[in-house]
């Protein structure tokens, strides 16, 4: 059970769970139904918002509903197999496990008309079982990377519309229900939430729709293991997204100073040990959506989202600079940040490190040298606001 888990579950090796960065789109999928007394109002509000979505349906519901899964494909959603039985693959015996996939596809395809190519395993649990029966029935797994959690006693469809504003990004798969325990929260948060992202800019897909979702391999399995590592980092160093939100291009966090000898621009010198913000890339989003995108994205959006944080975050009320040391340095350059050389040591280890992240997350060529960008914070608020301790890091 343990190794299945290890390396579908978890690591996403041979599942769908996300896409590329490149498109502001997500795919929402809906598990559990279809159920008549719920499943009717998820599909009315993703119609009012020309959305299209992805439905993991249990077989016999769908044979029970079949007007709903014939409206489901009318209105251009995608219709997958979830389960025959919906229990947990741990708590079943392999064969039981291996042999689910396989009836379910079997049946949703002759509701259908059409072959399976997906599957979702109840609560996305995997044993070497569940594997096997999704090879026989000729369908790939389909995890997701985003989880509303509407399932939860404690949750509320605010909180859910929150939590989820917090961790969608370009390329995301988020599971929500139609159906069971998860529907008395879907339901009525989800015209709000449409209405969200369709003010973000989000595009909502299909699973077969969304640009880059492919079956998870060693390099996506990298990637993962190196957004792991920022994670580690930036609670270790209480770094934040910007604005609160996955989606933007950057992190910030209070550090000192780390460099000696620095001056800016007007002559202010700005010593080691110096209360500073310091900011991080969101490197596979710059990676996918490309330098141009990303300077029109920071200009837009995400650099008055970091002024909003300067002003208000109470551990970052005392930082008299903002900088980033970074290979990225022509790009700060074109939104207004000062570029300074670095001490040969500092550059050399940096520009490391660049690499081996340009390879993880599939950049080309070398990195640039490594250079300091920085401004003094009275100049950052000039040029992107931030009106003081009483801004509200909470934004539309």
């Amino acid at each position: 059970m343990g190794l299945p888990y290890a390396l579908a579950q978890f690591a996403g090796l041979g599942l769908i769970r996300e896409g590329r960065k490149a498109r502001r789109e997500l795919a929402l999928t809906f598990d559990d139904g279809p159920d008549p007394q719920t499943t009717p109002a998820v599909l009315d509000a993703l119609a009012a918002a020309g959305a299209r979505a992805t439905f993991f349906v249990l077989a016999p519901r769908a044979r029970a509903h079949p007007d709903l899964i014939a409206r489901m494909l009318a209105q251009g959603h995608q219709v997958e197999p979830h389960a025959q039985r919906h229990v947990h693959a741990w708590l079943r015996t392999p064969w039981g496990a291996a042999r689910d996939p396989v009836r379910a596809a079997r049946d949703l395809a002759a509701i259908t008309g059409q072959p399976a190519t997906l599957h979702r395993p109840p609560h996305g649990a995997y044993t070497l079982g569940t594997l096997w029966g999704q090879r026989r029935a000729g369908v790939r797994g389909a995890h997701w990377s985003v989880e509303g959690r509407d399932w939860h006693a404690a949750s509320t469809p605010q909180g859910v519309r929150e939590r989820l504003g917090r961790l969608i990004y370009p390329g995301a798969v988020v599971v929500l229900h139609d159906a069971g325990p998860g529907a008395r929260v879907t339901v009525p948060l989800l015209p709000d939430l449409l209405a969200d992202l369709r003010s973000r800019g989000y595009g909502l897909v299909t699973l077969a729709e969304l640009d880059g979702a492919r079956p998870g391999d060693l390099a996506a399995l990298r990637r993962r293991a190196f957004l792991l590592l920022d994670r580690l980092f930036d609670r270790a160093g209480h770094i934040r997204p910007v604005g609160g939100r996955a989606d933007t291009l950057f992190r910030l966090g209070p550090v000192a100073f780390p460099l000696a000898g620095v001056r800016l621009a007007d002559g202010t010198p700005v010593p080691k040990g110096t209360p500073a913000a310091e900011f991080h890339v969101n490197n596979p989003l710059i990676v996918d959506i490309g330098p141009r995108n990303a300077v029109r994205q920071g200009r837009a959006s995400d650099l008055p989202f970091m002024a909003r944080d300067l002003a208000s975050r109470p551990d970052l009320r005392d930082a008299e600079v903002i900088f980033c040391l970074s290979a990225l340095s022509p790009l700060l350059g074109i939104v207004h940040f000062e570029t300074q050389a670095i001490p040969a040591a500092d550059e050399r280890r940096l520009r490391r490190w660049a690499n081996v992240l340009r390879r993880v997350y599939g950049s080309q060529g070398e990195a640039q040298p490594p250079r300091l960008s920085i401004l003094s914070r009275a100049e950052y608020l000039r040029l992107y606001g931030g009106s003081g301790p009483g801004t509200s890091r909470t934004l539309p």
